[in-house]
């Protein structure tokens, strides 16, 4: 588990409509409210035709770009599974892939909450305090999609890979 306080490099990324922007503004929030310093910047292509969307967090004690580079991301989290592939560039030498298929996508009560079930299967390799993930979809999201995204994300914090 890598400690929070370390500079952190993540990459979200898939495609148009699949909650990547909003799964790094969740993401971000946690490491806010986590008193880090956190940087966030946003590509989005083709978003609105369902075309590829990626966005960086970094977090830790100071940041001061929000740019991942090219072999930089300690964590590769991706919405859709051809995704992997174009965006594995970035991954680092010992980064960590969360796609997918790491989710029972049959346990998910909405499969638009895929991407915070995601952020589960995340949450199990930073140091982030659960609490702290809970306030952060919390504020994120419309009060009418909380119970079913912590629901998502209990699934993938508890060990979605199968």
């Amino acid at each position: 588990m890598k400690s929070s306080s370390a500079l952190t490099n993540i990459v979200v990324a898939g495609l148009g409509g699949q909650g990547v922007l909003k799964a790094s503004d969740i993401l971000a929030e946690v490491a806010f409210l986590s008193g880090l310093d956190v940087k966030k910047s946003e590509i989005h292509g083709m978003s609105q035709r369902g075309g590829s969307v990626s966005s960086d967090v970094r977090f830790g004690a100071k940041v001061f770009s929000p740019m991942v580079t090219e072999g930089e991301a300690d964590y590769l989290l991706v919405t859709q599974q051809d995704q992997v592939v174009v965006n594995a560039n970035l991954l680092a030498e010992n980064g960590v892939l969360i796609e997918p298929s790491q989710i029972e996508q049959s346990k998910l009560r909405n499969k638009k909450s895929l991407n915070v079930a995601l952020l589960g299967v995340l949450s199990r390799h930073l140091s982030f305090p659960e609490e702290a993930w809970k306030m952060a979809i919390q504020r994120q999201l419309p009060e009418s999609l909380y119970e079913v995204n912590l629901q998502a994300f209990a699934l993938g914090r508890e060990g979605g890979d199968h």
